[in-house]
């Protein structure tokens, strides 16, 4: 039986249990993240076909079947836990180390969160995504193939768990909208099962069902929560911290500077509720949802508990991923004064990445995010080789806006799709893969459901399906990214090293940095260097999806003779692997590749 409290819990029973190590060195990692509802129902093959080209837009042909499709991708459409798990063996052939899951605790019933961000009970999984067993399955299995796995988790806030009985504020309707103004509102009650705010704002009474309210029960105390109202203005402090996010509720973790945080008793149940589920389940690392909303002290609070808890049973490196939304210096300053190990996606990284990529940014805007170490206050621009996650596709894509769009929807996506993978896999910083990128999703439109396509079909397949599956590993860029993995594998300075932007000429004669000329996309090889322990391995992509590219590269001058060759490793050219090309004295040293159309090469 279930626990209803946190006191009830029994951390009894992990004494003298083997649990997982940790990684040596999170930047060796490759993460893969994936919504649990959208990735695999466990019935691809069986009773789901591959999707063919011919069933691409077989779900939309009509505006009728069209609109049963996008209401489809707004609810829950049937990936579970256990499909993750019969999917482990193509993640790992894949060459990804790490599954970054969606949360999958207990959500309100009466919402269609099938994302997991709207935890009712904190002290369960979802029977939409399966059950604790599943989950603990799900890590052994993972385990097993050699992934690591990584729970999102959220602790500031909890679902739609009461409603507010306001008071000012006129919608025009006779209601009253419940925005921040710094002032709390009144709350009507806990929400039943069938979003009713029927059930008192209290101690709930023995024996009380948990399909409604919040649980475990310590959270029950109207003092776990900062009843403010929802956030109208995103960047207003202290509106952001202790504002509801939309419909979603305010958890109270605090108060008090840094240095002197006293924390809530909520934070102290929900950090111990995620301490059981470390060595219950046994994974090995939690991003954290909207650091950026709470206060750095319970953030602190947070880190210091878990990271000393993982400890104590074995997980020396257990990993903290916060989204930290902000540039470097508020990313830098956060993982500084809270010991949380790495941020998600700071300074536009995933613009600058996509972008790049496309021929929209010049590339020194990307590199650059990486060089000037001096503004997070550190020698060496290394520092971000394990404190920063990189991605450019994500789940809601909140940079773009309104029209949200995975990297191969429209124009040279789909060609350019290698090389943006291989852009993010062989440069500074953990990489990411948002799931479904080594198909070539594309998903596009105004909500973020049209970019959370179900790889497993169902009602809500990708390529505006239905019924269709796509784990296929016989595409060209799922080969192509699982042998560039293997070779990330199997070089240490494609994980560690430092890391330059190199200046390229088209005569072997005036060099200079890759940039956008004119108002078109720019068409060009883009190389860079990643140096380790006196060696340097050179990459280069080609961001022209038509025609090869050959330009002078410039390599370090003092590592390297003229006359000296470097090896071919890794193209999707497979004639060009193994073949040698001769440093020469141009602008120190260079040498002279050739990248093939939206192409990447690797010599060493």
């Amino acid at each position: 039986m279930l626990a209803r409290r946190v006191a009830d819990l029994d951390f009894g029973g992990f004494g003298g249990r083997q649990f997982f190590p940790s990684p040596p060195a999170w930047e060796d990692e490759v993460l893969y993240f994936l919504l649990v509802d959208r990735f695999s129902d466990g019935k691809e093959d069986v009773t789901t076909p591959v999707l063919a080209d011919a069933d691409r837009g077989n779900a939309v042909d009509t505006p009728a079947r069209a609109a049963v499709w996008a209401d489809a991708g707004g609810r829950f459409v049937g990936g579970n836990l256990r499909g993750l798990t019969d999917k482990l063996g193509y993640l790992q052939r894949l060459g990804v180390t790490a599954v970054w899951v969606s949360p999958v605790f207990r959500q309100v019933r009466f919402e269609e969160s099938y994302h997991g961000y709207g935890i009712q009970n904190f002290l369960d999984v979802d029977p939409h995504f399966g059950t604790v067993d599943d989950l603990k399955a799900l890590v052994a299995e993972a385990h097993a193939h050699g992934i690591r796995v990584v729970l999102d988790i959220i602790l500031n806030h909890t679902g739609n768990v009461f409603g507010y009985d306001p008071d000012r504020y006129p919608t025009g309707d006779g209601g009253f909208d419940p925005r921040w103004d710094g002032r709390p509102y009144r709350v009507a009650g806990f929400n039943g099962a069938d979003g009713g705010p029927t059930i008192p704002f209290a101690a709930a009474a023995p024996g009380a069902s948990t399909d409604g309210g919040v649980w475990p029960e310590e959270l029950h105390d109207p003092t776990t929560f900062t009843q403010r109202g929802r956030i109208d203005s995103w960047d207003n402090d202290p509106e952001f911290i202790e504002g509801d996010f939309f419909s979603l509720k305010d958890v109270r973790h605090g108060v008090g500077p840094v240095d002197d945080y006293r924390a809530s008793a909520a934070l102290r149940t929900l950090t111990r509720v995620y301490q059981y589920w470390i060595a219950e389940t046994d994974i090995d690392g939690f991003r954290i949802d909207t650091v950026k909303h709470m206060d750095l002290g319970a953030t602190r609070f947070f880190a210091s508990s878990i990271h000393e808890f993982a400890q104590s049973i074995g997980k020396e490196n257990f990993y903290l991923i916060g989204e930290i939304t902000g540039g470097r210096q508020r990313a830098y300053e956060t993982l500084e004064v809270t010991g949380v190990d790495a941020a998600l996606g700071i300074d536009d990284i995933p613009d600058k990445l996509e972008f790049l990529v496309k021929g929209w940014r010049d590339p020194q805007e990307y590199f650059s995010l990486f060089r000037n170490s001096e503004l997070v206050h550190k020698d060496s621009h290394v520092w971000f080789r394990n404190k920063v996650v990189t991605v450019y596709d994500d789940h809601d894509q909140v940079r773009k806006g309104q029209d949200k769009a995975r990297f191969c929807a429209g124009g040279d996506g789909s060609a350019l799709a290698l090389a943006v993978l291989a852009l993010n896999c062989t440069t500074l910083g953990i990489p990411c893969i948002y799931y479904g990128s080594e198909q070539l999703l594309d998903g596009a439109g105004t909500n973020d459901r049209y970019i959370r396509e179900a790889m497993f079909g169902g009602e809500f397949g990708p390529f505006r399906s239905r019924g269709r599956h796509v784990f296929r590993e016989d595409g060209t860029v799922y080969r192509e990214l699982s042998r560039l993995l293997a070779l990330r594998r199997s070089m240490k300075a494609l994980r560690r090293g430092r890391q330059y932007l190199r200046p390229i000429s088209g005569n072997g004669v005036h060099f200079g940095l890759p940039r956008r000329i004119g108002d078109g996309p720019m068409r060009s090889v883009v190389a860079w260097s990643r140096l380790f322990a006196d060696g340097e391995v050179v990459c280069a992509l080609n961001t022209d999806p038509t025609s090869a590219r050959t330009a002078w590269v410039t390599i370090d001058n003092d590592l390297h003779s003229a006359g000296d060759r470097l090896v071919c490793r890794y193209s999707n050219d497979p004639a060009q692997e193994g073949t040698s090309v001769t440093v020469e004295p141009r602008n120190g040293k260079s040498i002279e590749l050739t990248v093939p159309p939206a192409g990447f090469v690797v010599y060493e």
